[in-house]
């Protein structure tokens, strides 16, 4: 069997962002049938349409790698009750010009941390919405809204004993669900 390949896409540009801490934990506890690929979203240009016939490199890079994936794992802030700028207009240059919608068709997955005690739970809604939009179909359940707490990360960046069985059953979710939603 060829090994399934996730993009990740971090949705803050903080060097230290919890969620990037997130992202790089999951990648290490996954199983070693899955390739991970992270894809840079900080440097692409504000979107516009009037730039849609001659897209930036950034944007023709983003949107080829986000083809050459089974599916995609969005691993988000939430900024002003919602999903971050960057990670928007990411989704919009994928999107675009119309008829070329590179996240058409790849399953997703959400996961999220903050210091909330609800997590990430209102930018996920609204980043379902969005990739509902984009005909994405997305993991549902179990919704994973992580709030960052003493202990959660290890001294080594891993995640810590307490949350880490939780964590390993949903990335064994979230693998499944991409397999049997379009990666091989």
């Amino acid at each position: 069997m060829d090994t399934l390949q996730i993009a990740v896409i971090v949705g803050s540009l903080r060097k230290d962002s919890f969620n990037r801490h997130l992202a790089n934990a999951i990648v290490r506890m996954a199983s070693n049938t899955v390739s991970f690929h992270f894809v840079e979203i900080g440097d692409l240009p504000l979107y516009n349409q009037d730039d849609d016939e001659h897209q930036a490199n950034s944007v023709l890079r983003m949107k080829s790698e986000i083809e050459n994936v089974d599916g995609v794992l969005f691993v988000t802030p939430e900024y002003n009750r919602s999903i971050p700028g960057v990670l928007k207009n990411a989704l919009d240059h994928g999107s675009r010009p119309f008829g070329s919608n590179s996240w058409g068709n790849k399953p997703a997955a959400i996961i999220g941390i903050s210091p909330s005690p609800i997590g990430t739970a209102l930018a996920q809604q609204h980043l379902r919405g969005v990739l509902a939009t984009l005909n994405m179909p997305t993991l549902c359940q179990p919704e994973m809204f992580l709030q960052i707490k003493d202990g959660f990360f290890d001294e080594a960046g891993n995640i810590g004993e307490g949350s880490k069985q939780f964590l390993l059953r949903w990335i064994e979710v979230m693998i499944k669900w991409i397999e049997s939603h379009g990666g091989h």
